[in-house]
């Protein structure tokens, strides 16, 4: 087993992300671990784990954030949640293939924060937009990158 692991948020993970991220974690033998206020549905395996935490506001957010360590992979939509991990120097992947960075994720929290705003003004209503195959194909080209950059730094250790 490596020395890294991948943590899922999973409660709003799209599905074939899921099973994007089990595929890559069983094929490299990578322990994956499902984060959620409620179960949800992953294939048996001594490598996977899912940690159903209270359904409290930000409990999910808060195990991981807690619990992840400086070189596991974290996948998440909740751009708060990234930016306290980007904080722990935790690489993190959100499920549309965007790989959060120290340039890019004050922009994204700003944004959030200006529709959230918005939204909650009655502005403008709440946008779901959608997820599509080059959603995904972004997300398992950037996954890949991000799980070879592990692995070759494990190699030379």
């Amino acid at each position: 087993m490596t020395n890294f692991s991948i943590w899922v948020d999973a409660d709003s993970c799209p599905i074939p992300v899921r099973e994007i991220i089990i595929r890559f974690c069983k094929r490299l033998k990578l322990e994956l671990i499902y984060v959620a206020n409620h179960p949800i549905p992953m294939p048996k395996s001594e490598l996977f784990k899912m940690i159903v935490c209270d359904a409290t506001p930000d409990a999910a957010d808060n195990y991981v954030v807690e619990n992840s360590k400086k070189d596991d992979i974290v996948i998440t939509r909740d751009i708060p949640m990234a930016s306290r991990l980007l904080e722990k120097e935790i690489t993190t992947i959100n499920d549309r293939g965007l790989l959060f960075t120290h340039e890019n994720i004050k922009e994204k929290l700003s944004l959030r924060n200006f529709n959230k705003e918005l939204y909650e003004n009655g502005i403008i209503s709440e946008k779901t937009s959608t997820f599509n195959k080059k959603d995904v194909n972004n997300f398992a080209n950037c996954f890949d990158r991000e799980i070879q950059k592990k692995l070759r730094l494990f190699i030379r250790q």
